[in-house]
């Protein structure tokens, strides 16, 4: 179960961090908006849980990025609008940073690097001179390279999520999107995550390329 109030607490240090001396309106609201959009009965994997674990993972690979709030901030906003049968939602995420964050009194120039990383989250594929865009992207991707208990259960639950798509086609579905991501030459950008997370991702990836091709 997430804990809401240190989300909160994370969510105010990350806006404070970014909107600078200036300051802004009080905090909480904008929490509570983004935290209930977190818990929409749609979601499975997409969940409080997922958006603790991003933060967690981009504290961990803090010592990369150039702008950690900026990142942070990114991560909040990366899924706040997530509807399973729709293919926009990363850009409808990122206009809802660029229409929020300016009346949180973020400036217009960390406000347009949140909606920037939050589009990047459609293809994973930051450039190698991209730091925040590499923490972000592989924070995201993080639970690819989870224990086996946690990775099934990642599995089971983005199942539930496209619980309206039917057996044979989520399975053809699921592992075209496997078999891409192991063609890619580094799933991880992040130094720490090629050497930490890559072995495991590619070894969870492929074993559940072969149970829903075997």
């Amino acid at each position: 179960m997430a804990d809401l109030d240190a989300l909160r607490i994370r969510w105010t240090r990350a806006l404070e961090g970014a909107r600078g001396p200036g300051g802004g309106p009080d905090p909480l609201p904008y929490a509570d908006r983004l935290l209930t959009r977190w818990q929409e009965p749609q979601r499975h994997y997409h969940t409080l849980t997922h958006l603790t674990a991003v933060l967690d993972h981009v504290d961990v690979l803090v010592d990369h990025a150039d702008d950690p709030d900026v990142v942070r901030l990114a991560a909040w906003f990366h899924d706040a609008v997530y509807l399973p049968d729709r293919s926009e939602n990363e850009e409808r995420s990122a206009r809802l940073a660029e229409r929020a964050l300016p009346e949180a009194g973020v400036p217009a120039d960390r406000t347009a690097e949140v909606a920037r990383l939050v589009r990047l989250t459609v293809t994973h594929d930051p450039a190698d001179d991209d730091p925040d865009g590499q923490v972000l992207c592989d924070a995201d991707l993080a639970i690819l390279a989870a224990p086996p208990s946690a990775y099934a259960a990642y599995t089971a639950a983005v199942r539930e999520e496209y619980h309206f798509v039917p057996p044979d086609a989520f399975r053809s579905g699921r592992a075209a999107v496997l078999r891409q991501l192991l063609e890619l030459p580094r799933l991880f950008r992040t130094p720490y995550g090629q050497r930490t997370w890559e072995p495991t991702a590619r070894y969870n990836l492929t074993a559940e390329l072969e149970l829903l091709t075997g």
